[in-house]
């Protein structure tokens, strides 16, 4: 009696929670529209509609005073030959290190001069900088848009809209992949495979061509997230691999194509340029592997085997540890590892010479100061030897935010929209400052140049003016 007294309760504790599971799960689908996912995997509310933000953005530029510049390629190149620049993702070398100093080493409670904010449209590109001009692409109604601000005024320049709308139920909607500048020219990959060449000065478009399409392949699930890269006279990108090639290389004046390679599945990550034991090679961080590929030719040299998720979610660049060494990192509990890459004879290999789990980058890269690497294992900010993969401290809940180093500091932009700067030291975790810098999910990589910092998100963007020493200008 007392048994069935005991399965009877049982049963009915669980039919409660049964009831009260399915009345949650009814809440999330009737509140869909209004999150996504953290990198956690917690939700993200967002309560204003996507047409209300576009209104938001076109309300606000109609408002803009007009550019009063006529920008050609001439002037262009001019002053970005004399003025700071951020021309691609992570920076001068793409490493995330940033060669400026005079800045602020601690900052005011509330942060540092704002010097601008306007609301933009969807997405997780991030910001490159150079010739007076900041760019990046959003989503704006049923158009990634490629658009050009003011640096200094966040005024808008000029835009290149068209027709394409990748739509994500987790992470959420809009283009991945950050732009890259070369010289009086910018290239834009949006998430469905759209492959532009513009003038970075006017915005008229030069090239284009759709590397997915051409390929016949199909997306990843996250879409195209991986920036262009220059090298010489070619522009080269990673496609999916699901179908088609995998990499491929295009005159960057012509957009007529060089090489196609198949490196197999491609991931998220972006290529790096690097030269490893004397040969220059290309890092290509694919799905399943780290491959060394031939940036003239597009074969592949040497490939070490990396299985992360079941997926083959590796979003973190590569870092370069020496003239023969490189780091990658993956998040979902996978870790780290470093390889020395060896050139005898004409033939390159890879030999693993560490792997750890005390570093996992998810959407993020890492970067190396005096020999330690200093990045977000998961969600948490985190110092590792970068001959050991040993741990020397971790602290700091930013979650999958971003970083840079600059004059010997980090500065980090969390996965909430926090700015934090922190003494990139291996003494012990330790926040000099912080503030809310901007509002929403942040995944966006940010740019530093001329001492000022441009953040943005899938929401708004701000400028802050970290320099210690304002300039005075003469009226």
């Amino acid at each position: 009696m007392k048994l069935r007294s005991i399965l009877k309760f049982s049963l009915k504790g669980a039919g409660s929670l049964l009831v009260l599971l399915a009345l949650l799960v009814a809440l999330m689908l009737l509140l869909r529209p209004y999150w996504d996912l953290r990198g956690n995997f917690s939700p993200s509310f967002n309560f204003e509609k996507a047409d209300e933000l576009f209104d938001r953005v076109e309300r606000d530029r109609e408002a803009q005073q007009p550019y009063g510049a006529t920008l050609s390629d001439e002037k262009f190149l001019a002053r970005l030959a004399t003025e700071p620049a951020f021309p691609q993702y992570r920076g001068p070398q793409s490493q995330g290190r940033i060669e400026e100093t005079g800045l602020l080493t601690s900052w005011p409670k509330g942060g540092p001069p704002e010097v601008y904010r306007q609301p933009v449209g969807l997405g997780y590109a991030g910001l490159v900088v150079g010739g007076g001009l900041a760019f990046t692409i959003e989503q704006r109604r049923d158009s990634e848009v490629v658009v050009a601000y003011e640096f200094k005024t966040g005024t808008e320049v000029w835009t290149h809209a068209y027709p394409a709308a990748f739509v994500e139920q987790m992470g959420g909607d809009g283009p991945r992949a950050s732009p890259t500048l070369d010289g009086a020219r910018l290239y834009s990959l949006g998430a469905e495979g759209e492959l532009i060449c513009l003038s970075a000065a006017t915005g008229e478009v030069e090239w284009s061509r759709n590397i997915l399409t051409e390929t016949k392949s199909r997306n990843l699930e996250w879409g195209m997230s991986g920036a262009p890269l220059i090298v010489d006279e070619k522009v080269i990108v990673t496609a999916s691999g699901l179908g088609g090639a995998s990499a491929m290389a295009y005159d960057k004046s012509t957009g007529e194509q060089v090489w196609s390679s198949d490196l197999g599945q491609q991931a998220y990550a972006s290529l790096v340029l690097a030269e490893l034991a004397g040969r220059p090679q290309l890092l290509d961080f694919a799905a399943h592997a780290l491959n060394g590929v031939d940036p003239e030719t597009g074969t592949k040299l040497w490939s070490a085997e990396w299985t992360g998720s079941q997926n083959g979610i590796h979003c973190a660049q590569p870092l370069l540890l020496g003239d023969d060494r490189v780091f990658i990192s993956t998040g979902y509990g996978k870790g780290a590892a470093a390889f020395k890459i060896r050139e005898v004879g004409g033939q390159s290999s890879a030999e693993q010479l560490w792997a750890q789990t005390t570093m996992k980058n998810k959407f993020n890269s890492s970067v190396l100061v005096d020999g330690y690497i200093y990045g977000f294992d998961e969600g948490i900010l985190a110092c590792i030897d970068a001959e050991t993969g040993d741990r020397v401290w971790k602290g700091g809940r930013y979650g999958h935010g971003q970083l840079l180093y600059a004059d010997g500091h980090l500065i980090v932009l969390g996965e909430r929209g926090q700015l934090a700067l922190l003494p990139a030291t291996t003494e012990q975790f330790k926040e000099i400052s912080s503030f809310q810098a901007i509002e929403g999910k942040t995944w966006n990589n940010f740019a530093l140049a001329g001492g000022l910092l441009l953040v943005r998100n899938g929401q708004e963007m701000a400028m802050f003016d970290l320099r210690a020493e304002t300039p005075v200008h003469a009226p």
